[in-house]
């Protein structure tokens, strides 16, 4: 992700080539049929709307024949960037590639399977227009497979809502729009392709979804299915952890690592009081076993809050990351 040494990259890359207003990635696996006609649908709906773009493919270990067809296709178009990873990765990698290269104002994500229909990012782009940091689609009328795609999803979207508050219906549509400068603070690994949203919202952008078309897969099959669904629900969970505790770790470790230290303390001076005044037999009772099992604990929650602030300490200052973003700045500085 644009972070680090990948800013001053930009930076320099910023002096040699303009800016465009709009980045289109597409993270590409095994779709070579659809291919021709997703770039000729991108560049003939961005010309007609007088935009300055660039489309930046990123093949994700394709063996269908993709990546000769992104090789020729970059060497006869000018708005086409080929990028072509060493092996299948995931489509998390594939777009934060993709962001890496980009160097439009706005950058749109869509799947290659041509599923996601181009003629939206106009309506995705004027929606940024209107003081918004993402604009996310909602497959309102969604062709796939009620059974296998469409119940499983409806399920994911709720649960993913309830947990990162973030109320966007379709997480898992990959018809997105972003300010370039939103992406450049986002780290993505993992699964976290999908939880875009939520991470921009950890980022505080200003967050809205607009019905897009979605249309029936045309060539090929579906690269997703149940498999995934482990992963998912792990990296919901850092989701959660990261929206709330990001800067502060030891406010959740620290906190359930005194509760189970004053309970195991409480039950072990109860039980020292019992073996040393009252004169009973304290070594047979599951209260001793329950007071030590307390006190380790909380010892060792404690502790992995204090290792945990260490580490965001560390991640913060060796990136320069400060713990806050600026919207804007208004007025004049010292009279300059």
């Amino acid at each position: 992700m644009r972070n680090g040494f990948v800013s001053e990259r930009l930076a320099e890359e910023g002096a040699m080539s303009s800016v465009l207003d709009v980045s289109v990635v597409v993270p590409v696996h095994n779709e070579v049929e659809s291919l021709p006609h997703l770039l000729e649908a991108i560049s003939s709906t961005l010309i007609e709307s007088n935009l300055s773009y660039e489309i930046i493919c990123v093949d994700d270990g394709s063996n269908d024949g993709s990546v000769k067809l992104l090789k020729d296709q970059a060497q006869t178009r000018t708005d086409l960037k080929s990028i072509i990873l060493r092996r299948n990765y995931g489509q998390t990698a594939a777009m934060a590639a993709g962001f890496y290269h980009a160097r439009g104002r706005a950058i749109v994500t869509l799947d290659a399977d041509l599923q996601n229909d181009p003629v939206d990012i106009p309506m995705l782009l004027a929606k940024l227009d209107e003081g918004y940091d993402l604009v996310s689609g909602w497959r309102k009328n969604r062709q796939d497979a009620a059974v296998t795609r469409l119940l499983p999803s409806k399920i994911a979207n709720w649960l993913i809502r309830r947990v990162t508050s973030v109320n966007i219906r379709d997480y898992g549509c990959s018809l997105k729009a972003y300010r370039s400068e939103l992406v450049a603070d986002m780290n993505l690994y993992g699964e976290l392709h999908r939880f875009l949203p939520a991470l921009a919202y950890i980022e505080g952008a200003r967050i809205t979804e607009v019905p897009v078309r979605h249309h029936a897969r045309r060539f090929g099959s579906s690269k997703y299915g149940l498999g995934r669904t482990f992963r998912v629900v792990m990296d919901l969970f850092t989701i959660a952890f990261m929206k709330k505790f990001l800067n502060r770790p030891m406010h959740v470790f620290g906190l359930w690592g005194l509760i189970f230290m004053v309970l195991g303390g409480a039950m072990s001076t109860y039980l020292t009081w019992a073996k040393l005044v009252l004169g009973q037999e304290i070594g047979d009772r599951p209260l001793l076993i329950l007071a030590v099992l307390l006190l380790v604990t909380g010892v060792q929650l404690f502790c992995f809050g204090l290792l945990a602030e260490l580490l965001m300490r560390t991640y913060h200052e060796s990136q320069g990351r400060p713990i806050y973003r600026v919207r804007e700045v208004v007025g004049n500085r010292n009279g300059e």
